[in-house]
């Protein structure tokens, strides 16, 4: 048996045991009390919750446009299309598949080899574990937390040095020149292997390129401002649902939550969401019944805009894999 059957039987283990422990969770909630929680929520403290949340994904694709327009794709709307239709469609696949989805998107639309893309996408996507590791290290440092997440204090002030050497490693030895904002001109290479060392190439070349210290600063204050903006949409929401839960509360719950993103069992982590939020936030004496209501608000808000306005700048895409070939006459 090869590895990538292998890979999937385990996956689908343990996509098969999450959906088990998920049932025995739903078993033990009282939905009625549940459902009244999200029924009698403020108004407008959701209305600040789903700004809050929006402006994060504007500031996240903003960190990604820093990064594009470096390899020639300078359009604003166009990075912020292919952000809320990728982030549309993790809600409704099973994988992260609305992250490859943007690449595809926005390699389409400018013409900038997939290469060059991907190496902005990967290294945006550098910036999310940082920004969880800053946001678990802060809040180790500010506040009581869980046991849980106490006993993680010495790995996190070592990855957290990890990572500030890494940074300044890759500002230290980016060069200098930007890279160029043009598509290749060189003849293409024959055969799959001399496409393949070309492509890697370019990708290595470009993740170089774009490391410059000019940009490390501001891809990390925004990554911060995208993380406050969550900790804010969770605070906002359980202060909607009349849920008295501290600050610390709410920042245990979202690091949580996205420990849970890892492995996303169900189509955009419905379920395993409100089980990570309801552990998360039992040591705080929120109710299991009332913190799945407020994950369920919490959900909703993320999933439906994100969604609908996904599908709505990016129709093309969302419902179209491929683009239609040209006819010829």
């Amino acid at each position: 048996m090869n590895k990538s059957k292998v890979g999937r039987l385990v996956r689908l283990a343990l996509s098969a045991a999450i959906i088990v422990l998920l049932i025995i969770f739903a078993r033990k909630v009282d939905w009625g009390q549940a459902w009244h929680a999200m029924i009698n929520a403020s108004r407008p403290l959701l209305l600040a919750a789903l700004a809050v949340n929006l402006l994060s994904l504007v500031v996240r694709g903003v960190r990604w446009w820093i990064l594009l327009r470096a390899v020639g794709s300078p359009s604003l709307a166009l990075c912020m299309r292919a952000t809320f239709a990728g982030a549309g469609l993790n809600n409704v696949l099973v994988a992260s598949g609305g992250d490859a989805a943007r690449i595809v998107f926005v390699t389409r639309s400018s013409g900038v080899p997939a290469s060059r893309v991907l190496a902005t996408a990967a290294l945006d996507r550098l910036f999310d574990p940082i920004g969880f590791i800053v946001m678990l290290a802060v809040g180790l440092a500010v506040f009581t937390l869980p046991a849980e997440f106490e006993v993680l204090r010495w790995p996190v002030l070592i990855a957290l040095i990890a990572i500030t050497v890494g940074l300044i490693w890759l500002a230290r030895t980016a060069p200098d020149a930007e890279p160029e904002h043009v598509p290749e001109r060189r003849s293409q290479p024959r055969g799959w292997r001399a496409r393949a060392l070309r492509w890697l190439r370019e990708f290595g070349g470009s993740m170089r390129e774009l490391a410059t210290g000019k940009r490390m600063v501001p891809l990390l204050l925004l990554t911060i401002i995208a993380w406050a903006g969550q900790l804010a949409t969770f605070a906002y929401a359980a202060r909607a649902a009349h849920i008295h839960l501290p600050l610390q509360g709410s920042l245990a719950a979202m690091l949580a939550v996205n420990v849970s993103l890892i492995v996303r069992a169900t189509p955009g982590n419905v379920g395993f969401f409100q089980f990570a939020y309801a552990l998360a936030t039992a040591p705080f004496g929120t109710l299991e019944a009332n913190a799945v209501g407020v994950a369920v608000l919490i959900q909703a808000l993320q999933i439906i805009p994100t969604t609908i306005i996904g599908v709505a700048l990016a129709p093309e895409f969302i419902f179209r894999r491929k683009a239609k070939k040209p006819t010829t006459v």
